[in-house]
């Protein structure tokens, strides 16, 4: 093995998003593209010199070469071992894991999360800190501006590791330890969840089609629901990963997971369909006739976390991002504990967790997690679901009506507007932020205007400040629209319109969710020109 200092120079446009680096697969098959970016973020974190680290990858196009690329960069910046999932497979929540539980300084994880795979798709990669968690803002930031002048990376000139093979191999004086991606993520959850009750929930007759959309969580349900749980065989389907996800879109949505949704509205539904997305962290909840929106499932599942072990003694408090509907909220104000609205990006959830602040987090896009990781986690809702339904004995729509009762229903959806030119989308946003002082009082419709602002997030734990995170509207009545860019995507723009409107204690939880929403719809339709901006008001998703 010999080491290799290669020169370089850098890169444009390698400015880590809200979940890592990401862009088009051909992109990051450019010599040179990744390995400057790899070697960044060895700089940002003061070099790799006798350090340990994770890396695994949702098995999108590209991963393998990408994991081999990144061994060899470890070993010649000085790292003592890595832990490698086997075949280059981790789901992201598993990785987390595995940061923590081994101690590692950190770990790489490659995917580009719910969006399609492919060499003409997308590809991403992001380091996670030495909590588990999306590395924070000062640290993407140094990743940034290393970027920005490197001259150099190192890496060895060695053969490629066979990831097929668990058990240890050697990059020169670097352990590699390849390791099976479900065993340790498997103890886990049977730390968490009452495995016995939910044994006897399926061998009670409960049914269930879990969607891996040829993704990540395959291999994890197969061994959990069907192997462990004892499901029948045949729940899981689309469980083996492939490169292209099958030519899939790993979103589980109503849109992008359409047969399961098709098969829940069915007279043959199951007790219970349920999905995730590319890397893992994201899920999808529904019963017979009955879609879980995320932002429910959020607040569902923080009131009845209690049935599950790992949270009888109760809850420190709850997070949620700030496009999500405050349905969480009032759950944390039933238990008297508190709750935090966070910027988009599981990152701002960390410190809040670090700290002890909150158990449960989620974010309206599908992601729900808890303390057990530094990640949003997919299968750990599903889990929690199936945990709650064991103990309840409830179908899931009765599980949600009792709750819309309690509560009150916030009525919510996401407007999607995809491949925005950039200069119409900041343009949007830009005409939004010059009259928000002057929307106070006004009326659109039937609906006036509480307050309008630019969200800023104070961190209660180390004092940062995140600005310009979204521009929110409050209307008076419990009605709500929040504007955002996605940092989600790989080109284009894509503009998101957050809904919301509360029933009210005691009000109509019976609405059409579009019905519902119909008047702040065309209030902020109004107020931010879009007809006239970007000229168009019929979104490309509805969630």
């Amino acid at each position: 093995m010999t080491l290799k200092i290669i020169p370089t120079t850098p890169i444009d446009g390698q400015m880590p998003g809200t979940s890592g680096l990401r862009k088009k697969t051909r992109v990051f098959m450019t010599p040179g593209y990744l390995e400057n970016f790899i070697q960044a973020t060895f700089d940002a974190i003061g070099g790799g010199q006798g350090k340990r680290f994770v890396v695994g990858g949702d098995g999108r196009y590209f991963n393998k070469q990408a994991i081999q690329t990144i061994l060899k960069m470890a070993a010649g910046n000085g790292a003592s071992e890595v832990i490698v999932g086997q075949n280059g497979i981790l789901s992201t929540p598993a990785a987390s894991h595995l940061i923590r539980l081994n101690k590692t300084d950190g770990g790489f994880i490659l995917s580009a999360s719910h969006n399609p795979g492919g060499i003409d798709e997308d590809f991403g990669v992001k380091f996670n800190a030495e909590n588990g968690g999306p590395a924070p803002e000062n640290l993407t930031a140094k990743m940034f501006e290393a970027t920005k002048s490197i001259t150099e990376y190192r890496t060895v000139d060695a053969q490629d590791i066979d990831l097929a093979s668990i058990g240890t191999a050697h990059l020169g004086d670097m352990k590699v330890q390849i390791v099976d991606p479900v065993t340790d993520y498997e103890g886990l959850m049977e730390t968490l969840f009452d495995f016995n009750a939910i044994r006897a929930l399926f061998q009670g007759g409960f049914t269930m089609q879990f969607d891996a959309m040829h993704a990540v969580t395959g291999p994890y349900a197969t061994a959990i629901i069907e192997g462990t749980l004892g499901a029948a065989k045949g729940t899981v389907v689309n469980g083996t990963p492939l490169e292209d996800f099958g030519n899939g879109h790993p979103d589980p949505n109503p849109i992008w997971a359409k047969s399961l949704m098709d098969l829940m509205m069915s007279d043959h539904a199951p007790d219970i369909g349920a999905a995730s997305d590319g890397d893992g962290d994201r899920n999808m909840i529904v019963g017979r006739g009955a879609y879980v929106t995320p932002s429910d499932s959020l607040a569902i599942l923080a009131a009845n976390a209690h049935l599950a072990p790992a949270y009888s003694g109760g809850l420190a408090g709850i997070a949620r991002s700030m496009p999500t509907s405050a349905a969480s909220d009032r759950v944390a104000e039933k238990l008297g504990i508190g709750s935090y609205e966070t910027p988009t990006g599981w990152k701002f959830f960390g410190n809040l967790l670090d700290a002890g602040k909150v158990t449960i987090c989620g974010e309206e896009s599908a992601g729900t997690g808890s303390d057990h990781v530094r990640e949003k986690d997919g299968l750990w809702a599903v889990l929690l679901w199936l945990n709650i339904l064991a103990v309840r004995k409830q179908s899931v729509a009765d599980v949600v009506q009792d709750h819309w009762q309690t509560y009150g229903r916030d009525y919510y959806s996401r407007f999607d507007y995809e491949d925005v030119p950039t200069e119409q989308a900041d343009a949007l946003m830009g005409g939004l932020r010059a009259k928000l002082s002057e929307l106070a009082g006004q009326s659109h419709g039937a609906l006036t205007v509480a307050s309008a602002d630019e969200f800023s997030y104070h961190d209660p734990v180390d004092g940062s400040v995140s600005k310009n995170q979204g521009v929110r509207i409050a209307f008076e009545g419990g009605a709500r629209a929040v504007f955002r860019l996605s940092g989600t995507g790989t080109q284009g723009a894509t503009l998101r319109l957050y809904l919301e409107q509360f029933s009210g204690l005691g009000g109509d939880v019976t609405q059409d969710t579009q019905d519902a929403l119909a008047q702040v719809r065309d209030a902020a339709q109004a107020i931010c020109a879009m007809q006239d901006t970007i000229g168009r008001t019929t979104p490309d998703v509805i969630t």
